[in-house]
């Protein structure tokens, strides 16, 4: 799941790795970066993403293409930097709300389930992906790069870091290589399942396909075995 808007222009460069572009240093330039992002969006809200040019991103931003072009080489690096930014933001949004309710979750280890984990943050996921359409279609259509989509899922940044992180210092899961391969597994099984869950015809058909993946998800990532071992 890609799985954030604490968003500054400059950590967003460093992110975005498919072109050459000219870091946003100026308080100016990293404005003219954010009207670019959200005129981008903004489109990807009204209209499928092959219809949104630079041309049109430009237009909706109020910028000359010119503009656009310094910071911004092709269509790809602004959906990657969006990409970015929408996952910056989940992931301050579960720092803040639901990272917070499982630690209190935590104060009676006995009664804790694990899985709780794995599905406070699908659930949390469900509702940013509700209130950004914009994110929902350049991640469902998967129109983020690969570097920027492999740097944003991989277990050390990102929702799933917080995941990981969440394992190894409330549960005692011990930091394997093998734990990094089964948070990859999720991570990538969750988007393309969350993906499917948003095709179904109703709100009630898509629910369904999403308890049973966090059902499937949990039992792999927290097996009965490693679940009960955090009781002893």
């Amino acid at each position: 799941m890609p799985f954030n808007n604490q968003f500054d222009a400059p950590h967003v460069e460093a992110e975005v790795s498919t072109s050459a572009r000219r870091v946003p240093v100026q308080e100016r330039s990293q404005h003219t970066v954010q009207r670019v992002l959200d005129a981008a969006g903004s489109l990807l809200e009204q209209m499928p993403l092959e219809d949104v040019t630079t041309t049109r991103i430009a237009t909706e931003a109020g910028l000359s293409i010119g503009a656009l072009y310094r910071f911004f080489p092709d269509k790809q690096t602004i959906i990657d930097a969006i990409a970015v930014r929408h996952v910056e933001q989940f992931r301050a949004s579960l720092e803040e709300s639901v990272m917070k309710v499982l630690d209190r979750e935590l104060a009676n280890l006995e009664t804790f389930d694990p899985a709780l984990v794995l599905d406070s943050v699908v659930d949390a996921y469900i509702v940013y992906l509700d209130a950004h359409p914009d994110f929902r279609t350049i991640s469902f259509g998967r129109y983020i790069s690969a570097v920027t989509k492999e740097r944003q899922a991989s277990p050390s940044v990102g929702p799933p870091a917080l995941l990981k992180n969440f394992m190894l210092e409330r549960l005692g899961i011990p930091n394997t290589p093998e734990l990094d391969l089964m948070l990859r597994i999720v991570s990538e099984a969750g988007e393309r399942l969350i993906a499917y869950a948003y095709e179904q015809p109703t709100r009630e058909d898509r629910d369904r396909v999403i308890s049973e993946m966090k059902r499937m998800l949990s039992s792999y990532l927290f097996p009965s075995d490693v679940a009960a071992n955090q009781h002893h």
